[in-house]
Protein backbone atom coordinates (compact mmCIF):
# COMPACT_ATOMS: atom_id res chain seq x y z
CA UNK A 1 0.00 0.00 0.00
CA UNK A 2 1.27 3.47 -0.92
CA UNK A 3 -0.11 6.97 -0.53
CA UNK A 4 -2.17 7.85 -3.59
CA UNK A 5 -2.88 11.53 -2.96
CA UNK A 6 -3.15 14.24 -0.35
CA UNK A 7 -6.03 16.71 -0.46
CA UNK A 8 -5.39 20.42 0.05
CA UNK A 9 -7.84 23.30 0.10
CA UNK A 10 -6.65 26.44 -1.69
CA UNK A 11 -8.40 29.64 -2.79
CA UNK A 12 -7.46 29.09 -6.46
CA UNK A 13 -6.49 25.66 -7.85
CA UNK A 14 -4.67 26.99 -10.94
CA UNK A 15 -2.56 29.43 -8.88
CA UNK A 16 -1.75 26.67 -6.39
CA UNK A 17 -0.80 24.28 -9.21
CA UNK A 18 1.53 26.94 -10.63
CA UNK A 19 3.19 27.53 -7.23
CA UNK A 20 3.66 23.81 -6.53
CA UNK A 21 5.05 23.49 -10.05
CA UNK A 22 7.52 26.33 -9.62
CA UNK A 23 8.70 25.19 -6.18
CA UNK A 24 8.44 21.37 -6.25
CA UNK A 25 8.19 20.49 -9.95
CA UNK A 26 4.53 19.39 -9.86
CA UNK A 27 2.53 19.38 -13.08
CA UNK A 28 -1.18 19.20 -13.72
CA UNK A 29 -2.35 15.72 -14.66
CA UNK A 30 -4.24 16.51 -17.85
CA UNK A 31 -5.86 13.06 -17.88
CA UNK A 32 -7.68 14.03 -14.65
CA UNK A 33 -8.41 17.68 -15.43
CA UNK A 34 -12.08 16.83 -15.97
CA UNK A 35 -12.36 16.10 -12.23
CA UNK A 36 -11.73 19.81 -11.56
CA UNK A 37 -15.07 20.70 -13.18
CA UNK A 38 -17.85 21.46 -10.70
CA UNK A 39 -15.79 21.63 -7.48
CA UNK A 40 -13.75 18.47 -7.99
CA UNK A 41 -9.97 18.29 -7.50
CA UNK A 42 -7.25 19.52 -9.81
CA UNK A 43 -4.71 16.68 -9.61
CA UNK A 44 -0.98 17.45 -9.69
CA UNK A 45 2.06 15.17 -9.49
CA UNK A 46 5.84 15.35 -9.64
CA UNK A 47 6.51 11.62 -10.09
CA UNK A 48 4.36 10.57 -13.03
CA UNK A 49 1.23 10.00 -10.98
CA UNK A 50 2.56 7.63 -8.34
CA UNK A 51 1.79 10.24 -5.68
CA UNK A 52 -0.53 13.17 -6.24
CA UNK A 53 -1.90 16.27 -4.57
CA UNK A 54 -5.61 16.91 -5.06
CA UNK A 55 -6.22 20.67 -5.04
CA UNK A 56 -9.75 21.60 -4.00
CA UNK A 57 -11.04 25.16 -3.95
CA UNK A 58 -11.88 26.23 -0.43
CA UNK A 59 -10.55 27.84 2.69
CA UNK A 60 -7.02 26.60 3.54
CA UNK A 61 -6.14 25.58 7.07
CA UNK A 62 -3.52 28.30 7.40
CA UNK A 63 -2.70 29.16 10.99
CA UNK A 64 -6.03 27.85 12.31
CA UNK A 65 -6.07 25.08 14.88
CA UNK A 66 -5.45 21.69 13.28
CA UNK A 67 -8.62 20.39 11.62
CA UNK A 68 -7.18 17.54 9.62
CA UNK A 69 -3.97 17.83 7.64
CA UNK A 70 -1.33 19.38 9.85
CA UNK A 71 1.58 19.59 7.45
CA UNK A 72 2.61 18.13 4.10
CA UNK A 73 6.19 16.81 4.14
CA UNK A 74 8.35 16.03 1.12
CA UNK A 75 11.36 13.69 1.44
CA UNK A 76 14.43 14.55 -0.64
CA UNK A 77 18.08 13.53 -0.95
CA UNK A 78 20.89 15.56 0.60
CA UNK A 79 21.73 17.28 -2.68
CA UNK A 80 18.06 18.05 -3.36
CA UNK A 81 17.70 19.47 0.18
CA UNK A 82 20.67 21.77 -0.23
CA UNK A 83 19.54 22.81 -3.71
CA UNK A 84 16.05 23.52 -2.37
CA UNK A 85 17.46 25.80 0.34
CA UNK A 86 19.71 27.54 -2.20
CA UNK A 87 16.90 28.14 -4.70
CA UNK A 88 14.30 29.28 -2.16
CA UNK A 89 14.96 32.97 -2.88
CA UNK A 90 13.43 32.48 -6.33
CA UNK A 91 9.97 31.77 -4.87
CA UNK A 92 10.12 33.44 -1.42
CA UNK A 93 10.56 37.08 -0.55
CA UNK A 94 13.52 36.01 1.63
CA UNK A 95 15.63 32.91 1.11
CA UNK A 96 15.55 30.05 3.55
CA UNK A 97 18.81 30.21 5.48
CA UNK A 98 20.63 28.30 8.18
CA UNK A 99 18.27 29.80 10.77
CA UNK A 100 15.40 27.94 9.08
CA UNK A 101 17.11 24.53 9.05
CA UNK A 102 16.08 22.25 11.89
CA UNK A 103 18.57 19.57 12.97
CA UNK A 104 16.63 16.53 14.21
CA UNK A 105 19.81 14.50 14.97
CA UNK A 106 19.02 11.98 12.23
CA UNK A 107 17.29 14.23 9.70
CA UNK A 108 17.26 17.86 8.61
CA UNK A 109 14.07 19.77 7.81
CA UNK A 110 12.89 23.22 6.81
CA UNK A 111 9.37 24.40 7.59
CA UNK A 112 7.39 27.06 5.73
CA UNK A 113 3.95 27.69 4.25
CA UNK A 114 2.71 27.94 0.71
CA UNK A 115 1.04 31.22 -0.33
CA UNK A 116 -2.32 29.69 0.60
CA UNK A 117 -1.41 28.93 4.22
CA UNK A 118 -0.72 25.20 3.97
CA UNK A 119 2.13 24.22 6.27
CA UNK A 120 4.94 22.44 4.41
CA UNK A 121 8.18 20.64 5.26
CA UNK A 122 11.11 19.50 3.18
CA UNK A 123 13.15 16.85 4.97
CA UNK A 124 16.14 14.62 4.29
CA UNK A 125 17.43 11.59 6.13
CA UNK A 126 20.83 11.95 4.44
CA UNK A 127 21.98 13.45 7.72
CA UNK A 128 25.76 13.06 7.46
CA UNK A 129 25.98 14.51 3.96
CA UNK A 130 23.94 17.60 4.86
CA UNK A 131 25.77 18.05 8.17
CA UNK A 132 29.11 17.93 6.36
CA UNK A 133 27.99 20.43 3.73
CA UNK A 134 26.55 22.82 6.33
CA UNK A 135 29.78 22.62 8.33
CA UNK A 136 31.80 23.45 5.19
CA UNK A 137 29.54 26.41 4.42
CA UNK A 138 29.97 27.71 7.97
CA UNK A 139 33.77 27.73 7.73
Amino acid sequence: MIIDHIELYVPNREQAAQWYGDVFGFTIMEEHRDWAIQNGPLMITNDGGNTMIALFEGSPQGEHQVRGLRRLAFRVSASEFLQFIESSGSWRSTSLGSEHIQDHDKAFSVYFADPFGTLLEVTTYDYDAVKSSLNQQGE
